[in-house]
């Protein structure tokens, strides 16, 4: 069985990293948003699992561990600072919730 290399690993954690950036920055929507940064945490994760498998240490799953507690953390505050825009403000667009406060 073929495995497969960390340079193909990096380089997908890489291309997963740049399409969470260009959701965050291209979205509107405030969840897209939230999903686009998990999109970036599974990345950086993906690349420490990586990493620790390429130097057969366990630190790299270690983090990752950190990392989706992070994550479920990050997820639980902001779906219920989303919950309670919405709320206020009938929508969940940047553009509009920016109108609203200017």
């Amino acid at each position: 069985m073929n495995a497969i290399s960390t340079n193909m690993v990096m380089l997908l954690a890489a291309i997963l990293f740049i399409l969470g950036i260009a959701g965050v920055v291209v979205r509107k929507n405030i969840i897209f948003m939230l999903l686009s940064v998990e999109i970036m945490l599974n990345a950086a994760g993906l690349a420490f699992v990586a990493a620790g498998a390429r130097w057969a240490q366990a630190d790299g799953q270690v983090m990752f561990i950190f990392i989706l507690a992070m994550a479920a953390a990050e997820v639980s505050v902001g779906l219920a600072l989303i919950l309670q825009v919405y709320h206020q403000h009938k929508s969940l667009d940047i553009d509009k919730l920016r109108e609203m406060n200017g």
